[in-house]
């Protein structure tokens, strides 16, 4: 813990499927404004251990205790990766948080479906999000212009990754905050505030579509300032 006010001064960030780390831009300028030291991770999206191993390679790096954050198919990879000794707090932005032993698909069963958030999978077995359907399925708040760039720079993931069960569930031992947008059109909004609730997250809803880490860095940005000053404190 530092005694600058700031409390814990690492943060790292994960992206989550059809993504790259460039959406967490709007994040990183403001953390790092404030002084924090801010990584990101660049998932392969190839499977769970491949993600995994990637966010561990840069909680290696952290010179002390880190809050990790993860968006969508990143809180998968955060829950596993999690358990990871330097890793103080978790932030989970619109994210998915999977038991031991779960998959990221066992997650939406008995929650409602999203047909706006359309996934064509090709031969090989790794998934685009449909472009007709990509502004309003992932980043409905963004511009035309912020949205085109988002589709037009997708990165595929491997879909056999959602069916592969996490071995550790980091919340179980950590404390956690999650971000929810209210207006997300990739998952369910019962099967979201179930999720954060299950893990005992601290909640904080906003008025938001899927793409909230690059849509909403200022509500992100503070839930991940106020892990980084509570995380060492009693959950």
């Amino acid at each position: 813990m530092s005694t600058n006010g700031r409390g814990i001064e690492n943060v790292v960030l994960v992206h989550g499927a059809f993504a790259d780390g460039s959406g967490w831009r709007g994040v990183y300028d403001k953390l790092t404004t404030l002084g924090y030291r801010v990584t990101i991770v660049q998932n392969p999206l190839t499977s769970l251990e491949d993600d995994v191993a990637a966010t561990t390679r840069v909680l290696d790096r952290q010179n002390g205790p880190t809050i990790l954050v993860g968006h969508s198919w990143g809180g998968t990879v955060i829950t596993e990766a999690g358990v990871h000794p330097n890793v103080a707090g978790l932030v989970y932005v619109s994210a998915l948080a999977p038991d031991a032993g779960e998959t990221t698909a066992q997650q939406y069963e008995g929650f409602g479906p999203t047909p706006d958030f359309v996934i064509d999978v090709a031969e090989d077995g790794y998934g685009f999000l449909n472009p007709d359907t990509f502004k309003a399925g992932f980043a409905a708040d963004a511009s035309d212009a912020d949205a085109a760039f988002l589709r037009d720079s997708q990165v595929p993931v491997n879909m056999a990754a959602f069916s592969t069960p996490v071995k550790n569930a980091a919340w179980r031992d950590k404390p956690s905050w999650a971000v929810i947008a209210t207006d997300d059109r990739a998952f369910d909004q019962a099967m979201l505030q179930h999720m954060a609730t299950r893990i005992n997250a601290k909640i904080t809803n906003v008025a938001a579509s899927h793409a909230l880490f690059a849509t909403q860095p200022g509500v992100v940005s503070d839930v991940i300032v106020t892990a980084a000053q509570n995380a060492g404190g009693p959950r």
